[in-house]
């Protein structure tokens, strides 16, 4: 018996498709042929694996500068959020998209269910840790977990398993069971409240829709009544808040002042400077005596010290970056940013798996928003949201979730759909058997 010779690999909608009738949902039943299955070992998933491991290293060390008396040894649980980071990846990357897929709608129930879990009032507070008035994380003893960092991740999984395969979402009303799709877990994270990450949404659906090959057209327009939405939103909660009394009527208190301040920043007026705008002005500070080649660890640790940065482990732990290392340590991290998404975006443009090339969009967006976000707000240019630099801040969740991102684009990139081949002769007079093609591994 001879041994099959792998032939061209074939996709739904091409010629040898059409010619036997066949569509995604009949090829697995129909086709005259079988899968040899491969693993594709040399990909570029994995820049994106070694600039995260990278960028983690940049963060331990970072953190380290800003311990105190109150954060002492953070960098060390840092250390071993990242260990189980790699681990997650490694774990993450064992499935094969198939399997990804089939978990997608099950997760999205899931995680629904977490984000109304730490809504409840009546759950203790030992399971349900509020701080600062906002409900988001759930105590699991040895850390907390964070419920919308996992949101982010099955969310990009159900957009990209509902929009595979689909052509609706080419008209404007076809849009909206993806909106429905991201409006659900958004809504429910805006509640606890945590407007950073409500906030990557947004654009995860607008470049996920982008990739399947929704009309630009649709996709602008509805950008555009976003962004005139927002700027009313704003400007008639600014209004209220200036009346006497103050009135907060959409927005909540602090969320307006920090509208309120950030505009008074951009125009250089340092009356809220030891006030609401006590962060954005401490932490531009510390960027600017950073320099150009950044300063020695002793030097910037005192300078850390003494300028008293709110969250300089945490969401501000760019500017911590920035002194330390100064302008060209800065540039190369976002550097290593650039690589990581270059890893996935050509993970999703040499895939066939039109699932995975979603998906894998869909974490570039996640991963260029957080860093846009966070890089903007601590220069000035954006409001501070609570928006964590992926990798490099300090958190378990946010941490082992991406690399958990990480780990699925790996996934996808070490199975690419298997080659077809011809059934093997029969050399017993029998006639040549069909065997079933499996299109995905």
């Amino acid at each position: 018996m001879s041994t099959p010779t792998p032939t061209r690999a074939v996709t739904p909608g091409g010629n040898w498709a059409k010619h036997y009738g066949l569509t995604p949902d009949t090829l697995n039943e129909a086709a005259p042929s079988t899968v040899i299955p491969r693993t594709l070992w040399w990909n570029p998933a994995w820049f994106s694996v070694a600039a995260a491991i990278a960028l983690s290293l940049i963060g331990i060390a970072t953190i380290r500068l800003t311990e105190d008396a109150d954060t002492l040894g953070i960098w060390k649980k840092q250390l071993i959020f990242t260990a189980v980071g790699v681990i997650a990846c490694a774990i993450c990357a064992m499935p094969s998209p198939r399997t990804w897929r089939y978990l997608a709608y099950p997760s999205m129930i899931g995680a629904i269910v977490l984000l109304l879990f730490v809504l409840v009032p009546f759950v203790p507070h030992e399971i349900v840790r509020p701080r600062n008035g906002a409900r988001r994380w759930i105590n699991l003893v040895i850390t907390d977990f964070q419920p919308s960092e996992a949101a982010k991740i099955v969310l990009v999984l159900a957009l990209a398993n509902y929009l595979r395969y689909r052509k609706n979402y080419r008209t404007l009303r076809g849009l909206l069971v993806p909106f429905l799709i991201m409006l659900v877990p958004m809504g429910l994270i805006l509640v606890e409240p945590d407007l950073g990450t409500a906030m990557l949404f947004g654009p995860v659906l607008f470049a996920m829709l982008l990739a399947a090959g929704a009309k630009l057209k649709h996709l602008f327009t509805i950008a555009g009544l976003g962004v005139v939405t927002v700027s009313v939103i704003a400007t008639i909660s600014v209004l209220a808040a200036q009346q006497k009394p103050p009135a907060y009527p959409i927005l909540e208190k602090h969320q307006v002042e920090r509208l309120q301040g950030l505009v008074n920043q951009i125009r250089g007026d340092r009356r809220q400077a030891d006030t609401i705008n006590y962060q954005a002005f401490k932490a531009m500070t510390i960027i600017g005596s950073g320099g150009f080649l950044g300063l020695g660890p002793e030097r910037s640790r005192l300078i850390i010290r003494t300028q008293h940065l709110p969250e300089d482990h945490n969401d501000m732990v760019f500017s911590v970056v920035v002194n330390r290392w100064g302008f060209v340590g800065a540039t190369m991290m976002i550097g290593l940013y650039v690589v990581y998404l270059i890893g996935l975006v050509m993970t999703a443009a040499t895939t066939m798996n039109p699932f995975g090339r979603l998906v894998c969009v869909g974490f570039a967006a996640i991963i260029a928003s957080q860093m846009i976000v966070n890089i903007g707000m601590n220069i000035g240019l954006l409001p501070i949201t609570g928006m964590t630099l992926p990798f490099v801040s300090y958190g378990g969740s946010s941490l082992v979730a991406t690399f958990a991102m990480t780990g699925i684009a790996l996934a996808i990139a070490l199975r690419p759909p298997g080659y077809f081949a011809r059934p093997s002769f029969e050399f017993d007079g029998e006639r040549e058997s069909l065997e079933r093609v499996e299109y995905l591994r």
